[in-house]
């Protein structure tokens, strides 16, 4: 039985999917989090694997192409002990002109016990998560401009593991909020869980107007927007969902909102700088940031697989 409030959630308040941050409960972003210290720790072992998932099966259905994303989420499956099976699904069975709830529906007859789905359309996991059986488990690796929230929980447990505590905390988001989904899923874990000021900062034409509501600061100049701030997050460009001229170019855009080793110092002396990669060196972010002291970057990578690991498990581990 589904919470009517929340398609993520059974009635007990227990996570059973993962589709996004928003409308999560503080106390379910921490579990997450908590979970996943447990976990970090599995990747420095001689044999890097838990038995929670044994005999449970994940199928990984990227319609969007991740390699980076469908990597760690194997491997975060395969340290728990699961069965994987990828799927090429935008070369298969949506090319044949099978749609989406019919491919799931075939894949649930194979015994899948959860999906990690990435897909162009936003909305798609929650589509599948409405259709599948009470005992199947959805969670979204990227859906659209909407959400992608176990990045959000990795950038989540790497603010935290650096910075401790969140309502102390100035945050900046830079770059091209309008088509980044980490912007959103962060913006949401980061309000939830306290933290006290959050900015976003880009040209307007890459900056929605309605994130006032969200309990942003809204800021068009850099110097305004990480000055003080103890987080920097960097976000990737993303070329691939533009459409028209919202840039004059990526040159331009470095001019004004690139960070490098000079304008990093608007920021706190000690502030880290997080990307959610794949890094466009030299347009958002230059080579001395990525690869210098501040940067926390290859840290989101690994915490990232305890991330994922943690939220297989506690959704697996939870009944409709």
């Amino acid at each position: 039985m589904l919470s009517k409030h929340n398609p993520q959630l059974n009635k007990n308040g227990e996570l059973i999917h993962l589709l996004t941050t928003e409308g999560l409960p503080r106390d379910i972003l921490n579990q997450v989090l908590d979970t996943a210290s447990n976990f970090v720790s599995v990747g420095n072992r001689e044999v890097k694997k838990v038995p929670l998932l044994r005999g449970k099966s994940v199928f990984n259905l990227f319609f969007e192409n991740s390699t980076r994303t469908r990597t760690t989420f194997e491997i975060a499956a395969k340290r728990l002990s699961a069965d994987v099976i990828n799927l090429d699904i935008a070369k298969s069975s949506s090319s044949k002109g099978e749609t989406l709830l019919d491919t799931v529906a075939n894949l649930s007859a194979m015994a899948a016990d959860i999906f990690v789905v990435r897909h162009s359309e936003s909305g798609a996991p929650y589509l599948i998560a409405k259709h599948v059986a009470p005992h199947v488990h959805v969670v979204n690796a990227g859906d659209g401009r909407h959400a992608h929230p176990t990045q959000g929980l990795l950038d989540m447990y790497t603010i935290r593991h650096f910075k401790k505590d969140f309502t102390q905390l100035s945050v900046a988001i830079v770059g091209d909020v309008l088509h980044s989904r980490v912007a959103r899923s962060d913006i949401h874990a980061l309000t939830t869980l306290g933290c006290p000021d959050v900015r976003v900062v880009g040209p307007k034409t890459l900056v929605p107007s309605d994130l006032a509501p969200m309990g942003v600061r809204v800021c068009h100049t850099l110097q305004e927007g990480i000055k003080g701030c103890d987080v920097v997050i960097m976000l990737r460009m993303q070329n691939e969902r533009m459409s028209g001229a919202l840039l004059p170019s990526s040159q331009e855009f470095f001019k004004s909102f690139g960070l490098t080793p000079q304008t990093l110092q608007w920021a706190k002396p000690d502030a880290i700088v997080m990307h959610p990669g794949p890094i466009n060196r030299g347009v958002e972010i230059e080579s001395a940031v990525v690869d210098g002291g501040h940067s926390v970057i290859l840290s989101q990578v690994t915490f990232g697989i305890a991330v994922r690991m943690a939220a297989m498990s506690i959704v697996a581990g939870n009944n409709a």
